[in-house]
Parts: structure tokens; sequence; C-alpha cells
């Protein structure tokens, strides 16, 4: 039983993705909605009806007091049977109403609901460009994709498990009154009016201050992910103060918005408690009156003191439920600021695959400066023939990294074109392109997963044997062996910590390398390939990256100039220009830029502040 309701929504099912979700709130619950329409549907009807059956008890109820009247007897042989089937009502079937109820309520709607929207909203933000990733943090941005969906969740549930029910229940209460005397209508009608007003009131604040102290919350989640992340530097600075005081900022501003929505609930309970009073006195009140004047029976007066008794003990929990509707819904409107962003680098809509053949890279006129008018790269144009290898140096800011970048497509150019093999990156789906370039970075981060995870991140249906062969080429296959994590898993199974903390910055390159190796991409991107290896391990995988470069496209970024000299061709980058190329011995003889880096270099190193 619990298996079937439990499936009949599949959150992973199939749908039309969209580059631009719906910004608005409703719009986007309803896009998220589609697959449980029948269900909701279903959902709405039950607790309607589960709603009617508990005002037909009260009704029942009162009708048992003016049977009870009667002489014992006389009850029994005239209602017997009635009695006994209102029995087996009440223990059969309302139990069955009421598990189907919350069948489909706990089971069905919320772990699927919001599994859906967390799948679906970290799919749509894995798309999002690495620019987008960059103006936020890691942290508010996952805390976002985590607090979201049992938000919305919690906001459809309250829809069937409060609202539907309350309403259906108000209705059915209303007409019970009327049928007994419709003048008992009348203190229902202004308590209800009053009701109305306070709900207003109170929804119209919980909303936006529901939303502020989520966004808080999202705040110190950014923060003290971004502590955690860069432990190392916490420690090495013996900065752990001013990382409290960092987080303790964001962490009282959550306090403050926190207690802001607290004083909403608590005007909100002191005013239902006295409106409740109202109620009670209203319509128990003018029940006995009318009993006095003979005009309702003590069945009447006994349904009548139930129901508002019932209403008493409901209403605090309506008001509740309809505030965790809407602070929920303030929830979900603050994680729909990062979840409903629309794709921001997109393929072109007749993109196709990269078809690779030769490698060659033609840079046409290209400036980029990041919307601002310096920066960057500026008019650059290059060709970098099939099969060349290039050195890429300048000091920091001289446009290197921004090269990189566009030439990966992370971000569109402003000015210019990028071609391999004369089609335009931007009109080539982004997979097929990064899939035929292979990059090592200077931080080389790894995922918080096995060395193996990380190594066939390269090509994920290589063999264990093409795996082994990859780390061996990269002089990491020895020490991946000794590997053991606090689990007990050893070598490859042996997990590396969060971006790979838990292995030396030399480690951590050569898996990077054994990564890049196992890809076997034609167009290679190295920047600063070898810079936390030491010279003896240096040395080794220099020969293993020359090996690598062969009948391949190669770009090369170092401040070591000793590991560029002998490429093909070597281009100095400043203010977002080439301002020399040639060979090694070419641009010394020139006496420029470049050889002035080499005269100043310390143990082959660029001094990347070096004045011309």
């Amino acid at each position: 039983m619990f298996r079937y309701f439990e499936n009949l929504v599949d959150p992973f099912v199939d749908y039309k993705e969209t580059d631009t979700p719906p910004t608005r709130l409703w719009p986007f619950m309803l896009d998220y909605s589609q697959p449980f329409m029948r269900v909701f549907f279903w959902a709405g009807l039950i607790s309607i009806i589960v709603a009617a059956v508990e005002v037909g008890l009260i009704y029942y109820m009162g009708r048992v007091v003016d049977l009870l009247s009667g002489p014992p007897a006389e009850v029994w042989q005239a209602h017997g049977t009635e009695l006994i089937l209102m029995a087996v009502f009440v223990l059969l079937l309302r139990p069955m109403l009421h598990v189907v109820d919350v069948l489909l309520l706990n089971n069905t709607i919320l772990p699927n609901f919001g599994t859906l929207i967390r799948w679906r909203a970290h799919k749509h933000v894995l798309r999002q460009s690495v620019g987008w990733f960059e103006n936020d943090f890691a942290g508010r941005i996952a805390n976002r994709i985590m607090q979201t969906p049992p938000a919305a969740g919690e906001a459809v549930f309250q829809v069937f498990d409060a609202i539907s029910f309350s309403i259906a229940y108000l209705i059915g209460a209303a007409v019970l009154l009327m049928a007994a005397d419709p003048r008992l209508l009348l203190p229902l009608l202004i308590w209800l009016v009053l009701y109305g007003l306070l709900v207003r009131w109170t929804v119209a604040r919980v909303g936006p201050a529901s939303q502020a102290a989520s966004d808080a919350r999202s705040a110190v989640t950014g923060r003290v992910v971004d502590s955690y992340t860069n432990i190392h530097s916490v420690k090495m600075f013996a900065h752990d103060e001013q990382e409290l005081d960092y987080a303790r900022e964001a962490i009282e501003e959550t306090r403050r918005t926190f207690q802001v929505e607290m004083r909403i609930f608590t005007i909100m309970d002191a005013v239902l408690v006295t409106l409740n009073g109202l109620l009670i006195v209203g319509v128990v009140g003018w029940a006995i009156a009318l009993w006095m004047q003979g005009s309702a029976s003590v069945g009447v007066v006994a349904a009548a003191t139930a129901l508002t008794l019932r209403l008493n003990a409901m209403t605090g929990w309506i008001m509740w439920a309809l505030t965790s509707f809407f602070r929920q819904l303030g929830v979900v409107a603050e994680g729909m600021e990062t979840i409903a962003q629309p794709i921001d680098l997109l393929d072109a809509p007749d993109a196709k695959p990269l078809q690779l053949t030769n490698g060659q890279i033609d840079i046409q006129d290209l400036s980029h400066h990041y919307g601002r008018k310096t920066g960057g790269l500026d008019h650059i144009n290059l060709i970098i023939h099939s099969g060349e290898k290039i050195g890429l140096i300048g000091r920091s800011g001289a446009g290197k990294s921004t090269l990189v970048k566009l030439l990966l497509r992370f971000y569109d150019v402003e000015q210019g074109a990028i071609l391999i093999d004369d089609q335009n990156i931007a009109k080539v789906t982004q997979d097929s392109l990064r899939s035929h370039i292979g990059m090592v970075q200077q931080d080389s981060a790894l995922l918080h997963r096995s060395v193996r995870d990380n190594i066939l991140y390269g090509r994920p249906d290589a063999t264990e044997e093409q795996m082994i062969a990859a780390a061996k080429q990269a002089e990491a296959h020895d020490f991946i062996l000794d590997l053991q994590d606090p689990q007990g898993r050893t070598g490859y199974d042996a997990h590396v910590g969060e971006r790979g903390v838990k292995l030396s910055g030399g480690q951590r390159q050569r898996v990077t390398l054994a990564r890049v190796i196992l890809k076997d991409a034609p167009i290679l991107l190295l920047d600063e390939a070898t810079s936390a290896l030491d010279s003896e391990v240096e040395a080794s995988i220099q020969e293993t990256l020359y090996g690598m470069m062969q009948g391949k496209t190669v770009i090369a970024i170092a401040h070591r100039l000793s590991t560029i000299a002998q490429m093909d061709r070597i281009l100095v980058m400043d203010g977002g220009r080439i301002v020399e190329q040639g060979g090694h011995s070419e641009l010394l003889a020139h006496g420029g830029l470049y050889a002035q880096f080499w005269a100043r270099q310390s143990g082959g190193f660029l001094n990347p502040e070096a004045a011309e």
C-alpha cells in the first residue's frame, strides 16, 4: 500500500526544460505542480469529504442527545439499527477515508513534490555559466536549493491538510447552524468577518517577514561555508575572531528578522483568543437563549456548543496553517532568486556539435571587458595552427585567463569571434566544445569523492587499466596505492576530501593531470600545470606533458618561463593585448618585455609585477 502511493508520481519524470523559468511565485508553483494535478484533485476532494464527515458527526451527536431524551428501551427499539450503522461508519469507513487522505499527503505529495523541485532546480542551476557562479556564495546557492523544496512541499501540504479542510468545515458549520436555526448563523458570520480581517493582516506581514528571514539564513550559510571552505587561510592568518565577527553580523541579522516574524505570530495569537471568546459566547449563548424560548432543542444546544468548541480549537491551527502557508511561500520566493534565474549562457538555437578535424584556433578581433571599460582583452587577433604549441605569459591581469575562459566559452565574447576549424564556438554546443578540450588548472581542486571517481571524470567509460595507465603517466599511481581515508577505504577507493584537501598540492595536481591524460582531448590548455610540483617530480611530469602534447594544439600559461621555453611560439600579453610573439631565442634577441621578464626571473619564475 505504501509503495503504491509513494510511486503515484515519479519526481524524475521527463519534462520540457526551459531557459527562462517563471519568475513570479504562482506561475512558478504551477509549473512545478503539473505532474501532481491528478493527485491534487483527489487530495482536495477527500479533504473536503473528511471535513464534511467531521461536521456531520457533530450534527449527529446533537441528534443522539435528542434521542436519549426518551425511554431507553424505546430508543433502542426505534433507533438501534441506526446507532449500530453509525458505529460501523465511525469505526471502519471514517478511518479508511482518513488513511487515504494522509497517504496522499504524507506519502505521495510531501516526499515527491520536494524531490521534484530539488531535482529540477539543481538541474537548472547546473546549466548556469561559470560567471553566474562566480557572482554568488556557493553556500547560499546550495542553501536555496535545499530549503526551497521542503518549503514548497509544506505550502502544498497546508493547502490540502488545513486550508481546503477548514474552508469545507466552515461551510459545513454554517449549514448546520442555519439548519438548526438561521439566527445562529449571525454570530458565526460576524466572527468569520473579524477572523478574515485578522488573517488578512497576518498574511500581509508574514510573507515579507518570512522572505527576509529566509534571505538572512541563506546569508549566514553563505558566510559560514565560505569560512569552512577557506579554513586553511583562516588558520594560517589566525583570523578566527575576524571570521566570527563576519558570521556574527549575519547571525544577528537572522535573529532580528526572526524576531520581527515572531512578533506577528504573538499579536495574531492574542487577537485570536479574543475573537474565539466572542464566537463561543455568541453562538452558544444564542443557542441557550433559543432553548429557553422553546425554539431549540437540547440537541441543538449540544451541537452548537460542540461545533463552536471545535472551531475554537481549530482556529489556532487554521491560522497557523495559513501563516505557515504564506511563510513557506516567502521561503520559496527567496529561493526563486536563485533557481528561477534565466540561463545566462545558452547554446545557439541551431547549435550543432563541434566537428573537430585539425584543431586550428582562429581568434578574430576579440575584445572582452566583463561589461566594464577596462581590463580583459582588447582586439586580439591570433591564429594557432593545428598541432602548434603556444606559451602564454604576462603580468597578472594581462588577459591570459580571460582568453582561456573565452576559448572554453565560460563567457560569451563581447566583440569578435573564436573559431575552431572554421566553426564559431558561439554556434556549437557547449558540451561538444568542452569535450574536445582538456585543461589542467593551477587550482587543482578535486571532487569530494574517490580517487577513481576523480580520474574517471576525464572519461567515465574508460577501463580500469586505462585509468591506472593514466595515473602512472602522471606519476600518481604509487602514492595513490598508499592512500587510506578515515573510513578505511584505500588506494583508488580512498576519498580525497572537499576540493581534495586530504592530498598535498602536488598530489592533487598529479591526479588532475591523470584525469586530463585519460580524457585525451585534441586541444590542451595548461594553466600553471606544474606549479604545485617539486623540481624532481616536475622534471618527470614535464616529460609526460611533452608526450601528451604530441599531435595536440596546446596553449600553456606559465610564470616559470623555463617550462615554456621549448614551445613553438611564445605570446607575451600586456594590457589585454599581444605585445610580442615568437620563439624563445627570437624574443630574447628582440630585447623587449619577454627579455626583461627572463632577466628578472628568479629560479625560473616570472615576476608578474615587473615594470617595463
